[in-house]
């Protein structure tokens, strides 16, 4: 079913014709949706590269390598998990390569000290206060939750967000699967407290079998260095 999705997709995007009537379209969509496919959720530039991914596939390409590359690029950049592959080789370039993804939950981590230095100061000034704070958020509603929703919790994240932008700036951590055997590792892009990770390219060693990579945050490749074996 999503074949067929994709298929009417590019009929009428890149044929200008239609496989199927717009209420078997519909029908087709509502399924896969109560299946719970991820496909008709895609954004328009990652059901773009299925086609294109399809149609390269059957022969019948819709888009030249350059723009194919650009928008696999695109995509990547985006977060978008659909261009995501394991490791592989080139037969071009004869190199090794794995995709990276963004570690969204220890990004996430990372602000969560700021976010208990915020709350102390928050509960300080409120003890300063005299327990003014205390005494807004007990209001009888609806002024309690507007206070606490729109007065007190985005002066915490704020906070939360100003201490670690001060700390860690330009940060990324980007995981991907180890060439030679597939463990994840994660790698830190950024700068703590004016000391920088090294640039764009960093060199990792594999927590499981020691090799040593090459993650680079512009291309999100993982290559291994020359001369190196996979």
């Amino acid at each position: 079913m999503e074949q067929e999705f994709l298929q009417a997709l590019q009929a009428f995007y890149y044929e200008g014709k239609s496989i199927m009537s717009n209420e078997e379209f519909d029908n087709l969509k509502e399924e896969l949706m109560w299946e719970g496919s991820s496909v008709v959720m895609l954004s328009p530039d990652e059901q773009r590269f299925l086609e294109a991914s399809m149609a390269y596939v059957s022969g019948n390409p819709i888009m030249t390598d350059e723009e194919y590359d650009k928008l696999k690029q695109k995509l990547k950049m985006d977060g978008s998990e659909i261009v995501v592959e394991g490791p592989r080789c080139s037969l071009r370039s004869r190199k090794v390569y794995s995709d990276l993804s963004v570690d969204y939950l220890k990004m996430f981590l990372l602000n969560v000290p700021a976010a208990v230095v915020a709350l102390g100061l928050f509960f300080f000034l409120d003890d300063l206060t005299g327990f003014e704070i205390t005494y807004l958020l007990e209001l009888p509603e609806p002024f309690s939750f507007i206070f606490t929703w729109f007065a007190a919790l985005p002066f915490l994240l704020w906070l939360s967000f100003t201490i670690t932008n001060f700390i860690v700036k330009d940060f990324l951590i980007l995981v991907g699967s180890c060439p030679s055997c597939g463990t994840q590792n994660t790698s830190f892009f950024g700068t703590i407290l004016s000391v920088s990770s090294g640039g764009s390219v960093n060199t990792v060693k594999c927590s499981d079998c020691g090799t040593e990579m090459l993650y680079d945050s512009q291309t999100r490749l993982i290559t291994l260095p020359e001369g190196s074996e996979a």
